[in-house]
């Protein structure tokens, strides 16, 4: 029967989610309603459908945008070719990509300039991955037994790129066989997995060593989120991704003293809070927090965003 309840640190909102959370927020106080946001601004159906509410329309094509309207780009970033067709529809574009997506989008169109065959390590269909494979010819694998039947044109000069939000673990073993197989393979000079994911990940596995079993706070889309649970697994303790405390099944805990709880990056502490009072609500007794590092990274908001603000003011 739980008694125990440990708490993650760090977890939740990186400072990509915010930054992109500002961002539609502020575009709802500078524009008539609605404002349209080109896939969801960050992967947690919590903060869609609280957006949703006060007036951001969520599209998954351009083409459902009036043309002439405002329309934000998700944390995730998009490809030239969708930049391209907001051009042509003249739509007032806010892009809240990641600046550390950015990073690899702009390392994509650096390495096929310098004429290497570019790797993307990621996960097919995820909205990054998509943007960032329209930024150059690149191929890309997901696991390492998709390294055997690679045939590069260039094997000499080989790099490879990685999803922000993958597990360093499954990071590591692919850019291995990569490596067996392209003996001159080259890397980013930074790890492409960003901060806030490797943090995270860290974090779970702290916390894999004191607990019988680990609930995850995020949404079942959320790539960061899922690879939390992965990693507590593949330490051996079981890992249940839910979406708010609704979704908590008592008989989970069972057996379990110990539950450790974290959130992945785009899930609000909002929810964290909800789940430890549904663990009191079963029993818990003791609540405790991982000693872990503070992060304070900050990501600016877009300079047009911010020039705009006088704009609203002096129309009032």
């Amino acid at each position: 029967m739980i008694k125990r309840v440990a708490l993650a640190k760090p977890r939740g909102f990186c400072a990509g989610v915010v930054r992109a959370i500002d961002i539609v927020e502020r575009a709802l106080d500078l524009f008539p309603e609605p404002i349209y946001v080109f896939h969801e601004i960050v992967h947690n159906q919590y903060v869609v459908e609280n957006l949703s509410k006060r007036g951001v329309v969520f599209v998954d094509s351009l083409e459902e945008v009036p043309d002439g309207n405002v329309c934000v780009f998700s944390a995730h970033g998009v490809s030239p070719q969708i930049h391209e067709t907001a051009k042509r529809k003249n739509l007032h574009i806010i892009d809240a990509t990641c600046p550390l997506v950015t990073k690899v989008h702009l390392e994509a169109v650096r390495f096929h300039r310098e004429g290497k065959s570019i790797v993307l390590i990621g996960h097919a269909g995820h909205e990054e991955v998509e943007g960032t494979m329209g930024e150059a010819p690149m191929h890309l694998v997901s696991n390492a037994d998709e390294v055997k039947n690679l045939q590069l044109e260039n094997a000499d000069a080989v790099v490879f790129i990685t999803q922000t939000t993958l597990s360093m673990d499954d990071v590591a073993e692919i850019s291995d066989a990569l490596k067996k197989k392209f003996p001159a393979l080259q890397s980013p000079q930074k790890d492409d997995i960003c901060y806030a994911t490797q943090n995270r990940q860290n974090a779970v596995k702290s916390l894999a060593k004191e607990v019988d079993i680990l609930l995850v706070v995020g949404s079942q889309n959320s790539s960061n989120s899922q690879r939390l649970c992965e990693v507590s697994k593949a330490n051996s303790v079981p890992a249940y991704l839910i979406d708010d405390e609704t979704q908590i099944n008592p008989d989970w805990l069972q057996d379990a003293e110990t539950v450790g709880v974290t959130a992945g990056a785009s899930a609000p502490e909002e929810l964290v809070k909800r789940v430890l009072e549904k663990l009191r609500a079963l029993g818990a007794t003791e609540f405790v927090e991982q000693a872990g590092d503070d992060e304070n990274v900050h990501f600016a908001l877009p300079k047009e965003l911010l020039q705009l603000q006088p704009l609203r003011i002096s129309a009032n």
